[in-house]
């Protein structure tokens, strides 16, 4: 069997095929992300994805079945107990996570408040569940006017702060979500990731801008990733994967600004010489349009993603991995605004494929990281089962 000498694995955020087994332990029972999506698009238009054969995982309204499908195909159930993006990502590559990061529906403890107000300099507005876009229309005026940080939350484990980035400076702002992370890293915060938020503009039309930053945890173990850094193979993180990873095994991280700069820079990257592992987070399809509950922004930010695959595909040399996948559902017409307990789809070609098979539905994301370090043969996951000699690639 042949192996890979480059693999891209592309993260289509929260882009869930239907509820998982245990949904209704989440309270996500009818959950399905492309299934509503497609439905409520009266059918999508993703002729590429249908070739690859995204309908021959679960047939959706608009996207044909392919008689023979160019990828290899199935879907994935989440092993981990979450359905956070850290939770998916981390196992992905490897880990399996028992505890929950915390979630704050009421907002965060006042005890925390009343220290990052002491620790910043700051007064704190804000501290509820909120939609970014929502919160800056309501408060932004008092930010303003007042200096102080908007900190809110959302149905995830995260703690966000907004400010106007000529009332408090990036730096700033960095400097202070830096401090957040470090009071909400003890046992009874568990926040999964301290986001800065920063806003531009006038009262009416306030705009986030893309100078976001997270402040992630770190796994709570190794992953493949960091295996593969540590034999010599790069690790380019594109887009929140540094995030997400807090850097860990990480060779080259890329900023990304939206999903379509993602796949821009994705298929740049293509052109350098590397061995190793491209890995892509495109984010927009969760923080724009799933959180949101957006269902026709979604269905059209997934149709602009398939008018970008092509470009991908043709740019694959013969010893290069293409894997795409996602991290949980985030079902746009589900109650609420939370992410949701779904499958996940799995496609996986390479160049010279004669045609694509099914493969075993997998019972962990971290069959991906498995199958990774099976290729470059380095120190295999706890967790995973590789699927490479499913591939079927002769040497």
């Amino acid at each position: 069997m042949k192996h890979f000498k480059r693999v891209f694995l592309i993260v289509m955020d929260s882009v869930g095929i239907g509820e998982a087994p245990d949904a209704k332990e989440f309270n996500d029972d009818g959950a399905d992300t492309l299934g509503h999506i497609a439905e409520r698009m009266n059918g999508l238009t993703m002729p590429n994805m249908a070739k690859m054969g995204l309908s021959n995982i679960r047939e959706i309204p608009g996207i044909e079945k392919a008689a023979s499908p160019m990828a290899h195909y199935t879907k994935m159930q989440e092993a981990s107990n979450g359905k956070d993006t850290m939770t998916g990502h981390w196992e992905i590559m490897g880990l399996h996570i028992r505890q929950p990061f915390r979630t704050f529906p009421d907002g965060f403890p006042d005890e925390l408040i009343t220290e990052l107000e002491m620790k910043t300099g700051r007064k704190v507005i804000g501290n509820k569940p909120a939609s970014g876009t929502a919160i800056i229309e309501e408060l932004g005026q008092e930010q303003l006017d007042t200096g102080a940080i908007i900190v809110y939350t959302s149905a995830d484990s995260v703690l966000q702060i907004a400010a106007h980035e000529e009332v408090i400076p990036l730096e700033e702002l960095y400097a202070i979500c830096n401090i957040a992370r470090e009071l909400t890293l003890d046992e009874k915060y568990m926040v999964g990731r301290v986001i800065a938020r920063p806003f531009i503009g006038e009262p009416g039309s306030f705009e986030r801008t893309s100078n976001r930053h997270d402040y992630a945890l770190k796994p709570f173990g190794r992953t493949v990733m960091n295996d593969l850094k540590d034999a010599d193979f790069d690790v380019i993180a594109l887009g929140k994967i540094s995030d997400i990873y807090d850097g860990e095994g990480i060779t080259e991280a890329i900023h990304t600004e939206n999903n379509d700069d993602g796949m821009t820079k994705l298929i740049d990257s293509m052109a350098d010489e590397f061995t190793g592992l491209n890995f892509l987070n495109l984010v927009d399809f969760d923080s724009k349009y799933g959180h949101r509950r957006d269902p026709e922004g979604y269905g059209k930010a997934l149709e602009s993603f398939d008018e970008r695959l092509p470009d991908v595909l043709k740019r694959l040399d013969k010893d290069d991995l293409l894997v795409i996948t996602a991290d949980h559902g985030n079902d746009p017409v589900h109650h609420g605004t939370d992410h949701t307990r779904e499958y996940v789809p799995l496609l996986v070609y390479y160049p010279g494929m004669e045609s694509g098979s099914e493969l075993p539905i997998r019972k962990t994301f971290a069959d991906i990281g498995a199958t990774i370090a099976d290729n470059f043969q380095i120190q295999m996951p706890t967790h995973g089962t590789s699927f490479l000699k499913d591939l079927h690639r002769a040497e």
